[in-house]
């Protein structure tokens, strides 16, 4: 196992590192467009920090492991607000605009009501998991509309270059992809060695593996004061975790939901939601509520760990 723990802090290192120019990389290229923080966080960086939730999902569906894949979506969703806003508020207190709560985080509401009606007969279809792909593509794009960001003069003199930010965008995204899905494998190991089963591997140790990437940009965002890039990397994550890793194992193959997903985990993501909101309305996240946010995560995963929910 000696090897396995090499890997893991060696791919830990790594991301930190590679989050690090993959935010100003992001960070110059909406400069450069004139978009939004918050919406460069959510598609770009949500997308690109969501990849190896993706890629999981996709590989465990394949190898016949449904319960990681649908422990991973749910448990990096929960993950996310607990741990990742946590922390970054810690950090650095974070901002949050509050046409947020007008118009992305229902977008979130409704996919996690719609995942519930959707598999509440305890099995996801095909057809569902299409439905929840389809689906996500007008989401992306209502939430693209509207998003210019007012620059003045001096903010307008400080754009990337074009081609520096786009080479640091990919330059990163390969190595948090890379140092992650290394991370997770070393990971899946060790609990693998203990025993646990892989609904709780699921929503622990490869959630907190595939949510690594949020948690070093997210953290390196709210560093540089990029409160929009820090907050929109969690909201946009979350609806490619509950749309995008959740359909794509559903068509690979037909998954079979397990209840407690259904009576624990599916609540308790509404719950963190519930918090988005909650932030959103407060127009601030500030480090009292980043450490009540991470004692909360440290709670629940022990709770998980110890079979007591």
């Amino acid at each position: 196992m000696w090897l396995q723990g090499i890997v893991l802090i060696v791919s830990l290192l790594v991301l930190a590192w590679s989050a690090d120019k993959f935010v100003d990389g992001s960070c110059g290229l909406a400069h450069y467009l004139g978009i939004s923080p918050f919406l460069i966080g959510m598609i770009i960086v949500g997308f690109g920090t969501s990849a190896p939730e993706m890629l999981v999902s996709a590989i465990s569906a394949f190898e016949g492991s449904p319960d990681i894949a649908l422990g991973n979506a749910y448990g990096s969703n929960i993950t996310n607000v607990l741990l990742i806003l946590g922390v970054a508020a810690i950090v650095n207190p974070i901002e949050v605009d509050f046409s947020v709560v007008k118009k992305e985080l229902p977008f979130l509401a409704g996919t996690i009501i719609l995942t519930v009606f959707l598999i509440l007969d305890g099995f996801i279809s095909r057809l569902n998991a299409i439905t929840m792909l389809v689906l996500f593509i007008p989401i992306m794009v209502i939430s693209s509309l509207g998003k210019k960001e007012e620059q003045n003069e001096e903010e307008s003199g400080k754009k990337e270059s074009l081609i520096k930010s786009v080479c640091l965008i990919i330059f990163g995204l390969v190595l948090l992809v890379s140092s992650s899905r290394a991370l997770v494998w070393a990971a899946k190991d060790i609990a693998l060695a203990l025993g646990v089963s892989e609904l709780i591997i699921g929503l622990t140790i490869v959630a907190l593996g595939t949510s690594l990437p949020e948690l070093a940009a997210s953290v390196s965002a709210a560093r540089k004061n990029e409160h929009g890039v820090a907050f929109g990397n969690v909201v946009g994550s979350n609806l490619f975790n509950t749309m995008c890793v959740v359909g794509i194992a559903g068509a690979i193959t037909p998954v079979t939901v397990d209840p407690k997903i259904l009576t624990r985990d599916l609540p308790a993501v509404a719950i963190v939601t519930l918090f988005l909101f909650i932030f959103g309305i407060r127009r601030k996240i500030d480090r009292f509520s980043g450490i009540f946010l991470v004692a909360l995560y440290i709670a629940y995963t022990v709770l998980l760990g110890l079979k007591i929910v």
